[in-house]
């Protein structure tokens, strides 16, 4: 069966997941999620991607991507075919750590882009590892917050939309969304 190709155009923003295999652990330690992220900037840099938004789980990741010039495809075969690769040295593991094709959500407009930010934002306080999003280390939430700087992060878009104080602005966003999405039944 053929793949179906992915919609791509220049400036296409899209909401990746990627899952381990059988639902297994993608990250075993902090050096393997700091090796990921070591990946994911050389992959953006070499294909002029940006990261808007992050969150490391423990067997899977979500990462909000808007691309340039460059389709996805080729920032997420870079970052993936590198993580498998070290994950598998590392623990002598051989064949997929990845289960299947990763997952790409075009982004189609403002809300859906400020609501997946959210969404991504508020994966471990839904999974009950934190019980609030900003005390999650592996997520890219304390950097909106204004608790800590990466230049991984490119946060002029998502903060373009508050006014005033925009950290403050975001985090009620989020508090708003997540009160909603925290009450309906895990998936």
């Amino acid at each position: 069966m053929v793949r179906k190709n992915r919609v791509w155009f220049p400036g296409a923003t899209y909401h990746i997941t990627s899952r381990g295999n059988r639902r297994g652990d993608m990250f075993c330690d902090i050096q393997d999620r700091l090796s990921y992220m070591t990946f994911m900037k050389e992959a953006l840099d070499i294909y002029n991607g940006k990261l808007h938004c992050y969150c490391l789980m423990t067997n899977h990741v979500h990462l909000l991507i808007e691309t340039e010039d460059i389709n996805v495809s080729d920032i997420m075969m870079r970052l993936n075919l590198k993580y498998a690769k070290y994950f598998n040295k590392k623990y002598e593991y051989t064949g997929h750590l990845m289960q299947g094709r990763y997952g790409a959500n075009i982004i189609e407009d403002n809300v859906q882009f400020l609501t997946t930010s959210s969404y991504i934002h508020l994966n471990p306080v839904k999974a009950k590892i934190v019980a609030i999003p900003e005390d999650y280390i592996w997520s890219s939430y304390s950097i909106y917050a204004g608790i800590k700087k990466n230049e991984l992060i490119v946060t002029d878009k998502v903060l373009s939309f508050f006014q005033g104080n925009k950290f403050a602005g975001y985090a009620e966003f989020v508090n708003r969304v997540g009160t909603r999405y925290l009450l309906k039944p895990a998936e």
